[in-house]
């Protein structure tokens, strides 16, 4: 079976180290890169064919919500998770609309959590 390839976008370092430590401690999960905005994620897609984005919703720039919209639109088959510390109501509907599979909270975000994002997402993919 092939990994699951990732793409992490945050404008904050942090998070990526984060991230990048999840799916590396997460086996069937292969890193294959990061961005730091919106713009860079669409750039990062298309260079990179990852099968999992995990994008941040506030950036600078377009910003998570815009940016899962025109990933979804280009690239149906890639599965676009959007990561928050905010409250997740306040940002559930647009999440909803911009075509991501699920949103989730920065703080809840781990190898439990990406398993299962995969497990229920990634067959559709």
């Amino acid at each position: 079976m092939e990994p699951v390839e990732v793409l992490a976008v945050d404008d904050q370092s942090i998070f990526l180290g984060v991230a990048r430590d999840v799916v590396g401690a997460t086996p069937g999960f292969h890193w294959v890169g990061e961005a730091g905005s919106g713009e860079e994620a669409i750039v990062a897609v298309a260079e990179l064919h990852p099968d999992l984005v995990l994008l941040d919703v506030r950036m600078p720039g377009i910003g998570g919500i815009e940016a899962a919209r025109r990933i979804a639109a280009a690239y149906p088959d890639v599965v676009v998770v959007l990561i928050s510390v905010d409250d997740q109501a306040d940002v559930q509907v647009a999440a909803e609309e911009s075509g991501a599979a699920a949103l989730v909270g920065k703080q809840t975000f781990g190898p439990a959590t990406l398993r299962a994002l995969w497990a229920r997402h990634g067959a559709v993919a």
